[in-house]
């Protein structure tokens, strides 16, 4: 079970951390991503990692500004998200799967099998 929190409203230029937190199995060896989905569009994976280091894909429209993390004790991992801009607007996933492919694969299929409940994330002045 994966189970989120973080999402809010926030001014443009601002920052949020989102949180994801894994219950009934550890991360190790896992592939760990964000994704989310804006009203009327398709979701789009925005970053994924392979918690062994295998590598980690950020997409073009938030590369420089998000950044995912792991907590190796707490079975924790995070979206630090800054510069919000308007079009980050979105309800926002994390998401984990055994890490046996690139941190780009999972990004770009959305094929994990475990999925948060999602948050909202609103950039507005």
């Amino acid at each position: 079970q994966l189970v989120e929190s973080g999402g809010g409203l926030v001014q443009p230029g601002g920052s949020l951390r989102l949180s994801c937190a894994a219950s009934g199995f550890t991360l190790d060896y896992f592939a760990i991503g964000w994704f989310r989905q804006a009203p009327g569009k398709e979701r789009e994976g925005i970053s994924c990692l392979i918690t062994s280091g295998l590598g980690t894909y950020y997409a073009d429209s938030v590369k420089g500004r998000f950044a995912i993390s792991r907590d190796t004790f707490n079975g924790t991992f995070y979206l630090q998200m800054n510069n919000l801009k308007p079009e980050d607007t979105a309800v926002y996933y994390c998401a984990a799967d055994n890490g046996l492919f690139s941190a780009n694969y999972y990004c770009l299929s959305r094929s994990l099998n475990y999925w948060g409940q999602g948050t909202q994330v609103t950039v507005s002045s």
